[in-house]
């Protein structure tokens, strides 16, 4: 077998890759190898069972390393990336304040910018998909995905539907027939899905949300909606509709397999029911709950009861293990450690959750999310060797709490090297990181983005002035 190196693993043909051991939905077998042709894993199995029966392929032995799925991030905004330190220290409903004028400040070069930067970011934690909830800049969405391709991360690209902007309607017919193209736009690309989206319930007429439903299922597409997410929203859903958001949805006919509800953190009983009876998703954003949210998703409880569950970062941050421990971390603060729950999910729920969990929800689930035979070959080469993981009595658990993306050697997308020791393989990182600064400060500025609370330089300098002031 040939060594291990960048540069290997970049050549074209068929790859026979054997590491020390394969992250399968059973947990790591050891041993085993995978074959990798077109794009996609054409055999896995022991490495001595494949090496027989491909005997052609080129094969590459990966020592001291684990080849998992590539992590899927179930909820995402990628044009929000030039703000996203904006949030730290800030109340929850933030979108008026800072998300919609900084993504009305983007132009074109700026949303491509940031949507890329962000893909940079997801790509450096591991992540093989991302799931875009649609973005407000007013450019083509296909800026979006251009970015998502030349990053060379895959996308679920959500198409915003929204039809009542400030008690006005938009012309049903024209957000249908840009949601119907929006479908058909991206049919065979081999990295961005099509997606629709709605913000939040009320902002779609009954109408537009029962279409969108069947829109998305017609095309085997997933429709984003945030739900439940804060105490405001669903106080203004109880005004509205006299039914909370989910309710809502659920009496309009729009909850189903085809619905990926973002954060669903204020459930009721009845909600958990209504979420597994209906078959709808969830991405379960614990970061986004711990920085800004009210509340923790009940994700345990959703898994005991057959709720399909995903991991979302909600554009916190970009790593696919820390996402994995926080979800866990949430879990046992929020609800653990009042029943004495000491497992929280055991490891694996988290793990399968940020990876196959991820990609049923996203409605990817036959495509990707596991490495087996006719999946895309959307994986992680993650070092096993370091002081964190070296000493395993439990890998999958490892991975959930010690696990991070300085662990990640390589990052493949549909086959293809992408990631090398958290560096692109084929475009300037570095370049667009500075061209990014760049145009941040200018998107920020002409945004008039306003904060509740000052930096953490200003809320020092206070809080001193403050003290010095009452010791006079």
């Amino acid at each position: 077998m040939k060594a291990f190196d960048r540069e290997v693993l970049r050549g074209p043909g068929r790859f026979l890759l054997a590491p020390d051991a394969v992250l399968l939905p059973e947990g790591p077998a050891d041993g085993w190898a995978v074959v990798v042709d077109g794009g996609r894993f054409e055999d896995v199995g022991p490495a001595d069972e494949l090496g027989s029966r491909h005997p052609l392929a080129r094969a590459v032995r990966l020592p001291g390393h684990l080849l998992m799925p590539g992590f899927v991030d179930a909820h995402h905004h990628l044009t929000q990336s030039f703000g996203a330190a904006l949030a730290f220290g800030e109340p929850s409903e933030i979108f008026r304040r800072v998300w919609v004028p900084l993504e009305g400040a983007l132009d074109e070069e700026a949303a491509y910018t940031a949507a890329k930067l962000a893909a940079l970011e997801a790509l450096r934690g591991g992540f093989t998909t991302v799931a875009d909830a649609g973005t407000r800049a007013d450019v083509d969405v296909d800026v979006v995905a251009s970015a998502a391709r030349d990053a060379g991360v895959r996308c679920v690209l959500g198409l915003v539907c929204n039809d009542v902007d400030a008690g006005v309607a938009a012309e049903h017919r024209t957000v249908l027939e840009a949601a119907e193209k929006h479908l058909a736009r991206y049919e065979g690309d081999p990295l961005v899905h099509p997606s629709l989206a709605v913000s939040v319930p009320e902002a779609a007429t009954e109408r537009t949300l029962r279409d969108t439903a069947r829109l998305a299922t017609e095309a085997g597409a997933v429709v984003q909606i945030h739900v439940n997410e804060h105490l405001a929203g669903v106080e203004r859903s109880l005004v509205r509709h006299g039914l909370r958001p989910l309710e809502h949805l659920h009496r309009v006919g729009a909850l189903g397999p085809h619905l990926l509800a973002a954060h669903a953190t204020l459930l009721t009983p009845r909600e958990l029911t209504l979420l597994a009876d209906t078959g709808t998703a969830v991405s379960y954003n614990p970061v986004a709950s711990a920085w800004k949210g009210n509340a923790v998703a009940p994700a345990t409880a959703m898994t005991e009861r057959g709720v399909r569950v995903g991991l979302g970062t909600d554009g916190t941050r970009g790593d696919g293990f820390r996402l994995a421990e926080a979800a866990e971390f949430a879990q046992r603060l929020a609800y653990g450690l009042a029943t004495g729950d000491s497992s929280c999910g055991a490891g694996w729920t988290w793990l399968e959750q940020a990876t196959r969990g991820g990609a049923d929800a996203v409605g990817l689930g036959t495509r990707i999310g596991t490495v087996a035979p006719g999946r895309a070959a959307d994986f992680l080469l993650v070092d096993i060797g370091t002081p964190e993981l070296a000493l395993s009595w439990d890998l999958p658990w490892e991975l959930v709490r010690r696990g991070n993306r300085d662990q990640i050697t390589a990052v493949f997308v549909a086959g293809r090297l992408r990631m090398w020791r958290g560096r692109p393989t084929d475009w300037d990182g570095a370049a667009l990181v500075r061209r990014a600064a760049e145009l941040a400060r200018a998107a920020v500025a002409e945004a008039g983005v306003t904060r509740a609370h000052p930096t953490s330089t200003a809320a020092r300098a206070l809080t001193r002035a403050q003290e010095r002031s009452a010791d006079r």
